[in-house]
């Protein structure tokens, strides 16, 4: 599976802004273009869309569509090229849906914590328009990324929020539609016990893993050899 803002920055791409890889489909598309090759040709078989953040409603719907349609021009070209025919895995465009923190830009999709006039109805709200936008551009999977709490991990046990990990997968584990469950953005330390909390309640789907970044010394906790020897 891909991961869009770390090959983007490989590609000289400045990312050290509040839109995040969502940016270069505004600013520089080609440079989205370029990663997705990328890691079809290192043998991903999940690209996704550079939409974890976006824009305003009516520049974002946009660019929403864009992020998605990138994704699937990058597959077609792939494909077409593969010389392994009908044998090659088929190569799949997941849409990425970032948190409601995300959308505020105020850490809290670090914590979890959006206040208490935030409820599930609001949360609902928030990600019906988003979602359909993305759903009526055909992607295969939809990204559900960095989600804080267990309404929308911080020591190893529970989500940032405080929720115990076990119960934000089972809320996974129990929606037929929900392909996998996984971790992302928590320090490496942690993911081996999280993936074991996870396989006691996650029994019919994959579970995935992200790398983490570090925000102070700007750069990742392992070089790209490091994940692909582990």
């Amino acid at each position: 599976m891909s991961w869009t803002a770390a090959e983007l920055e490989e590609h000289g791409a400045d990312l050290q802004d509040a839109l995040w890889s969502a940016k270069c489909l505004a600013n520089a598309p080609h440079l989205t273009r370029k990663v997705h090759p990328d890691y079809l040709e290192a043998g991903a078989n999940i690209i996704t869309s550079a939409s974890y953040q976006g824009f305003s409603r009516d520049e974002g719907e946009a660019l929403l569509r864009r992020g998605v349609h990138v994704a699937q021009e990058a597959r077609r070209a792939f494909v077409e090229g593969d010389t392994r025919g009908r044998s090659a895995p088929p190569v799949l465009v997941a849409a990425s849906v970032g948190s409601y923190g995300a959308y505020l830009g105020d850490g809290s999709e670090y914590s979890g914590d959006y206040g208490k006039s935030v409820t599930k109805e609001a949360l609902n709200s928030f990600h019906r328009r988003r979602l359909q936008v993305l759903a009526d551009a055909g992607p295969d999977l939809i990204a559900f990324e960095t989600i804080p709490n267990k309404l929308e991990a911080q020591d190893g046990v529970n989500a940032a929020s405080g929720d115990p990990i076990a119960e934000c997968a089972a809320v996974a584990e129990s929606c037929e539609r929900v392909a996998a469950v996984g971790v992302n953005c928590t320090a490496p330390r942690l993911i081996h016990g999280l993936i074991l909390s996870i396989k006691k309640v996650v029994t019919s789907k994959p579970i995935v893993v992200y790398p983490s970044y570090n925000a102070e010394t700007k750069e990742w906790v392992v070089r790209p050899l490091a994940f692909v020897t582990y």
